[in-house]
């Protein structure tokens, strides 16, 4: 399908011509001839079509980029729509009908190609630092970051450990008579950051039916007094429960009690218990001595926080071998300890660790220490394979 760029005007008459071209020919970017407006002192828009932006996350090798929503692919030098169509495993006449071109069209390198359903996530076997679609951080959990980091053969990671993070960009299908200039004002971000994110030419050309991605912006606006503008927004905070611990839950009134049953596991820790030295019996010990301020709850906090003073010893819960140690996206350490029987213990807020990748660990050797962090704890996970489970079942 032919392209189709921005519908130019009569010509000015030439004083106003001369003005407007000795203007725009400071800019660095190809001309803007959509000027409704502004050389009859209508409000110029260049200023706010400015908001800083990210950088497009990598790909992997098949040229996929993942979001919880959709999934796109990033064109290759020399791609036609059918290469890329083979690459990523879809019909090549359903790809094109989802994107209004032909299978033998052409491609530029970083030419954006929405997909019209999913297909295998990026993982370290496609070439991505992780599995999965990219995230919010405040998703991106330690099972997630613990488990990728498991999988990298290599030694404790020099380069970047972690999983690409970031918001979910709006993805606008580009609809007849808009061009790259309409729909960054649109959004808020420069026809520049919009056409390195998607590829597109030096003349800004689009087709209609294009989906194209719009750069997610890389800080808040400040203190927006109106809804703000498609694509902008704050970041999600992360929740207070995320630092501080469960407010404990109000007991049934008494007159609603009924005769407990038999335990089928031992009871989960309590806030404000005093961790002890665990029975000889006990399939595990507390990797530190102190008061538990946040409990096991399956989905909001999958282990205990015990808190200690910074600076003490971190201790092994169970003899076992170093599985991985990495940073979440906040710089925190997360320590990995792999054990028999499938399990791994998961320690976490630590420094000074003591021990690398493969190191044969044994029950209650000091592998850290107690990170300042305010309160100062460790956090503690035991994991079933990936899965979390009490660590007091281990504990007592």
């Amino acid at each position: 399908m032919a392209s189709f760029s921005e519908t130019r005007r009569p010509a000015f008459r030439l004083s106003a011509s001369v003005t407007v071209l000795a203007v725009l020919g400071a800019c660095s970017e190809p001309l803007d001839l959509d000027m409704r407006g502004i050389l009859n002192g209508g409000f110029n828009t260049a200023d706010a079509a400015r908001a800083a932006t990210a950088s497009r996350p990598e790909p992997d090798n098949r040229g996929v980029i993942s979001y919880p929503n959709y999934q796109v692919a990033v064109a290759q030098r020399g791609d036609t729509l059918a290469t890329l169509a083979n690459r990523v495993g879809l019909p090549a006449a359903e790809l094109a009908r989802f994107n209004g071109v032909q299978t033998g069209d052409s491609l530029r390198a970083g030419e954006i190609i929405a997909l019209p359903r999913r297909v295998a996530e990026p993982s370290p076997a496609t070439g991505a630092v992780a599995t999965g679609p990219i995230r919010p951080p405040s998703e991106v959990d330690i099972t997630t970051l613990a488990s990728d980091a498991i999988d990298r053969s290599e030694p404790t990671p020099s380069q970047r450990s972690e999983p690409q993070t970031g918001a979910e960009p709006v993805r606008h299908q580009v609809k007849r008579g808009e061009t790259a200039f309409t729909i960054s004002r649109l959004y808020n971000v420069s026809a520049r950051s919009l056409a390195e994110w998607n590829g597109l030419d030096s003349d800004f050309s689009l087709r209609e039916g294009q989906f194209l991605l719009i750069p997610v912006a890389t800080q808040a606006p400040a203190q927006a007094s109106e809804p703000e503008a498609p694509g902008r927004g704050s970041p999600t905070p992360e929740p207070p429960s995320a630092s501080q611990p469960l407010p404990e839950e109000t007991p049934p009134p008494a007159a609603e009690a009924t005769a407990p049953a038999e335990p089928e596991a031992p009871p989960a820790a309590d806030v404000g218990e005093q961790t002890a030295a665990s029975a000889s019996t006990a399939a595990m010990s507390f990797p530190v001595q102190g008061s538990i301020i946040r409990e096991y709850a399956k989905g909001r906090n999958d282990g205990i926080d015990i808190g200690a003073s910074v600076g003490t010893d971190v201790k092994a819960a169970a003899s076992g071998q170093v599985a991985a140690i990495t940073t979440n996206t906040d710089g925190i350490n997360i320590l990995v300890v792999r054990h028999p029987d499938n399990l791994l213990t998961v320690y976490t807020h630590v420094d000074n660790i003591s021990v690398k990748k493969g190191d044969a660990v044994s029950r209650g050797q000091a592998i850290a220490k107690v990170a300042r962090f305010d309160p100062a704890r460790v956090h503690f996970e035991v994991r079933k394979g990936f899965d979390s489970v009490d660590p007091m079942e281990y504990l007592r």
